[in-house]
C-alpha cells in the first residue's frame, strides 16, 4: 500500500491558523476545514499559544492583555457574524425553501448551521431531511437559479465565471447546464473579475550562471513532486511593496511553498523552497523550474537546490510562456483577490494572501487544468488511486 507522506507545517502556518481562531474568532472546526488539518492538531497549536510558546505573527510570549484582547476580538467576530449572515443571504430569504437549503449547504463551512437556519427561518431538522433525500431534484426556475448563481458568485468573491459556477452547482447536486448558467449571468451582468497587468519582477541583467530549460514546457507530469515551478510577484500595500515567492507542484497545481517579505532577496525565494521541501519531502531528482532572476541564479540558491537533490531548469530570456502555470496562478491571485483589495499594512496583506493560497486556492478553487477539481482534491484522488493499485 502506498504510504501517505506525513504532513509537516511551518511555524508561520501554525501561527496563522491559531490567529484565525484566537484573534479573528473563527470556530476551530471552520479553520481546520479551511486549512485541511485535523481539529486535534489545531487544538495542540492553540494549547501552545495559550502556554506562551506560540504567538501568531511574532513568536513572542502571550501577555494577559493580549489574551483579553483575543477574547474581545472573538466576541466582536461573533457579533459581526450575526450581521453578515442576513446581509449575504439577501435575495435568498424570499425564495422557496429548497433554495434556502441549497444556500445553507454552501455556507456551512463559514457559519454554524444553527445560525444559518435561524436567519433563513428554517429548522435544522428540515435541512437534515432535505439532505437525506438527496437535495434538490427538480429543475429550478430562472429566478431560483439566478439566486443560487449570485450566492455562489458572492461566496467565491467574484472569482468564478460561468464554467466554474456550473461545476460548483452540480457538485451541490443542483441540476444546471453550462449554457443556462452562462445566459443568466450575461443577462444580469454577473461575471468573473477582470484581468489587469502587473509589473515584471524578474531581474535577469546579471552575470550569474543560467541553467538550461530542461522543463521545456512539459507541464503535464504523471505524479506529484516530479516537477516544481517557482516565481516571485509583488503585492501593493499602503506601507509599500510586499513580495511573495511561491513554489508550485505541476501535477496537482498546488502551492507547496511560499514566503513573504518587504524585500525581494534571495532569502525570500530560499524560504519558499525550504517550506516546500519541509512539507512535501520529495525524492532526489525533482525538476525545479524558475525564471532567470538573480535570486534563483544566486550561489546560495543553487547550493540549496544541490542540497535538496533537485535539478535546476530555467526559462528562456524574456519568455513568460516557459513558466505558464505560474503566470496563470499569479493572474488568478491578482484578478480574484489582490486587485480588489486596499491593504493598509503588509500584515493585512500577509493574512489575506495566506487565506487565498491555503484556504481557497489549494483546497477549494476549481482548476480548469484539473478537470475543475481543486488541487487538494486532485492530490487526494491520486493517493486513492495509488493505494488501490498497491
Amino acid at each position: 500500500m502506498y504510504r501517505i507522506p506525513r504532513q509537516s507545517y511551518t511555524t508561520e502556518f501554525k501561527q496563522e491558523a491559531v490567529r484565525q481562531v484566537e484573534i479573528e474568532g473563527k470556530s476551530p472546526a471552520q479553520v481546520a476545514r479551511d486549512l485541511g488539518i485535523a481539529e486535534q492538531t489545531l487544538g495542540n497549536w492553540r494549547n501552545a499559544y495559550k502556554a506562551g510558546k506560540l504567538q501568531p505573527g511574532t513568536g513572542k510570549p502571550v501577555t494577559p492583555e493580549q489574551m483579553e484582547l483575543s477574547k474581545l476580538k472573538a466576541e466582536n467576530a461573533r457579533l459581526k457574524m450575526e450581521v453578515e449572515i442576513p446581509k449575504k443571504s439577501d435575495g435568498v430569504l424570499r425564495k422557496g425553501i429548497a433554495v434556502k437549503y441549497v444556500w445553507i449547504d454552501g455556507q456551512r463551512d463559514l457559519y454554524p448551521l444553527q445560525a444559518l437556519c435561524e436567519v433563513l427561518g428554517v429548522s435544522t431538522s428540515g435541512y437534515a431531511d432535505w439532505k437525506a433525500c438527496g437535495g434538490p431534484t427538480q429543475w429550478l426556475s430562472d429566478e431560483q437559479m439566478l439566486s443560487l448563481i449570485r450566492s455562489v458568485h458572492a461566496e467565491f468573491k467574484g472569482a468564478y465565471g460561468s464554467p466554474r459556477i456550473t461545476v460548483e452547482l452540480k457538485a451541490r447536486d443542483i441540476p444546471a447546464s453550462k449554457e443556462r448558467v452562462r445566459k443568466l449571468m450575461n443577462k444580469h451582468g454577473i461575471r468573473a473579475r477582470h484581468k489587469r497587468r502587473y509589473k515584471v519582477t524578474t531581474d535577469s541583467k546579471h552575470q550569474l550562471p543560467i541553467a538550461p530549460n530542461l522543463l521545456d514546457r512539459q507541464f503535464a507530469t504523471t505524479a506529484p513532486d516530479q516537477a516544481w515551478t517557482a516565481d516571485i510577484t509583488y503585492i501593493p500595500t499602503r506601507e509599500g511593496w510586499l513580495y511573495l515567492a511561491v513554489v508550485m507542484d505541476l501535477y496537482t497545481r498546488m502551492i507547496v511553498g511560499w514566503s513573504m517579505d518587504s524585500r525581494m532577496s534571495k532569502e525570500l525565494v530560499m524560504n519558499a523552497l525550504r517550506m516546500a521541501r519541509f512539507r512535501r519531502k520529495p525524492k532526489p531528482g525533482l525538476l525545479h523550474h524558475s525564471d532567470r532572476g538573480s535570486q534563483y541564479c544566486s550561489h546560495d540558491y543553487r547550493a540549496l537546490l544541490v542540497e535538496c537533490g533537485m535539478q535546476a531548469s530555467m526559462s528562456r530570456k524574456g519568455n513568460c510562456w516557459d513558466n505558464a502555470p505560474m503566470e496563470s496562478f499569479f493572474n488568478s491571485l491578482k484578478n480574484e483577490r489582490v486587485f480588489h483589495e486596499d491593504y493598509a499594512t503588509r500584515g493585512e496583506a500577509r493574512r489575506d494572501l495566506f487565506d487565498y493560497i491555503e484556504a481557497f486556492y489549494n483546497r477549494k478553487r476549481r482548476h480548469s487544468a484539473l478537470a475543475y477539481q481543486s488541487p487538494a482534491q486532485h492530490y487526494a484522488n491520486w493517493l486513492l488511486k495509488e493505494n488501490r493499485a498497491a
